[in-house]
């Protein structure tokens, strides 16, 4: 395991080093470096090609309501021989909503950035194919956003998806406590 800590902490080092601008921060053996959006497209570059990063195993997002900026991406990244993982941590203003796409580093970019898009709302500035993956094309809204209602919000496309609010049962993920089948504690089965 130290060795694999190592790894990750000279690799670390050596991206802080070549880019100035980079922060990093340690918790509990997990290293995330904070990247500007404007640097975030070499500094990924540079960690696959000259620190071994070769798989990008997330992108995912956080919406800091209320707080500036309001948003910010999160990428894994992995030497795939050694099992070594970073945290890239870029953050996104409200007003830009916008970072670059990392399709041309790591294919598999593609549709992590995608479901971003959809869900949040993040634009990756030179995707090839920036659409909708999850909900329908036409679609106004970015319901991972925590202003976006938990009951959902009515459309007025009839024949495509709902035409009310979706129902929730209590919320999406509200389950009964206690000593229950996965089948007692789904939430559509609170009626």
């Amino acid at each position: 395991m130290t060795n694999l800590t190592e790894l990750q902490s000279s690799a670390a080092e050596r991206i802080c080093t070549r880019f100035p601008k980079v922060s990093r921060k340690e918790f509990r053996g997990d290293i995330t470096l904070t990247v500007a959006a404007d640097e975030l497209a070499e500094v990924m570059n540079f960690a696959k090609e000259s620190c071994g990063f070769d798989m990008l195993v997330c992108v995912s997002s956080v919406d800091n309501l209320g707080e500036e900026p309001r948003y910010e991406v999160n990428y894994t990244i992995t030497q795939a021989e050694s099992g070594a993982n970073l945290l890239v941590r870029c953050p996104v203003s409200e007003s830009d909503c916008s970072v670059p796409s990392l399709c041309k580093v790591w294919r598999s970019a593609n549709w992590l950035e995608r479901e971003q898009y959809d869900l949040m709302g993040i634009e990756f500035v030179g995707h090839p194919d920036l659409r909708r993956i999850l909900m329908w094309d036409g679609y106004p809204y970015h319901p991972l956003r925590k202003d976006f209602p938990v009951a959902g919000k009515p459309t007025e496309l009839p024949g495509v998806a709902f035409t009310e609010k979706a129902p929730t049962g209590g919320g999406p993920f509200t389950t009964r406590p206690g000593v229950m089948t996965a089948g007692e504690r789904e939430p559509r089965a609170h009626d």
